[in-house]
């Protein structure tokens, strides 16, 4: 690789790299937070500001709202996400682009792994039940939904678009990942399931997650060929 050619590539991995950092700086200071309780005043606001009725224990807004965002946090359930990652590995593997293919499922199997670690590790309570207006088990911090939502749509639609032809077809591609992603979180929240720096905490660490796995992606060249 030509001096000016190898400079031209460091610089253009130099943005990632700095919004991997600041993506793990975000969660290391929200995990802080929720360790020492600073959290836990704002969560029960935004919390109760979703509510409405008596006690405070109904989601704010029409029925169909509600069903909606039943809908849409079914997005980040293991079911989806796994018909996801086995649909793009199968396209990846008729694209002849094999090692892109397992990058994307090792991308999600370590995801899985490191996302039961921290829950493990942080042990942190969910909102109490009466607020679920979801199916909802387990620990809370960080949100499996958000995190595995970012890992596994982010990841994948990286890849995905280091195989798009035109700038365009990339930024779109990645818009989608990233709609998708914010509104699995949201919709956690507002059904009461999770608190709100459990999302937030689940975006960032599955966004690090993904520029990680997309700088090892640009570092192993995977797809350039494709897109020329």
């Amino acid at each position: 690789m030509r001096p000016s050619v190898r400079q031209h590539f460091e610089l253009r991995l130099l943005w990632p790299i700095l919004l991997m950092a600041v993506a793990v700086w975000g969660f290391m200071k929200i995990a802080g937070e929720v360790l020492e309780g600073d959290a836990r005043t704002v969560d029960l606001w935004i919390l109760h500001l979703l509510r409405t009725g008596d006690q405070h224990l109904t989601p704010a807004g029409p029925l169909w709202l509600q069903e909606g965002m039943r809908d849409l946090t079914a997005l980040g359930s293991p079911a989806v996400l796994t018909l996801a990652v086995g649909a793009v590995w199968g396209y990846l593997v008729m694209a002849r682009q094999r090692v892109m293919s397992w990058l994307a499922l090792g991308s999600a199997i370590g995801g899985v792994l490191v996302a039961y670690r921290l829950k493990t590790l942080f042990s942190r309570a969910r909102p109490d039940a009466v607020f679920h207006a979801a199916v909802a088990s387990g620990y809370s911090f960080p949100s499996g939904h958000a995190m595995m939502s970012a890992i596994v749509y982010l990841t994948l639609a990286a890849l995905i678009a280091r195989l798009a032809p035109r700038t365009r077809l990339r930024l779109y591609v990645m818009a989608v990942a990233l709609l998708i992603t914010g509104l699995v979180g949201l919709s956690r929240i507002y059904l009461g399931v999770h608190w709100a720096s459990d999302v937030v905490g689940g975006w960032a660490a599955g966004a690090a997650w993904a520029l990680m796995c997309w700088l090892l992606a640009s570092r192993l060249h995977l797809g350039q060929e494709s897109s020329r």
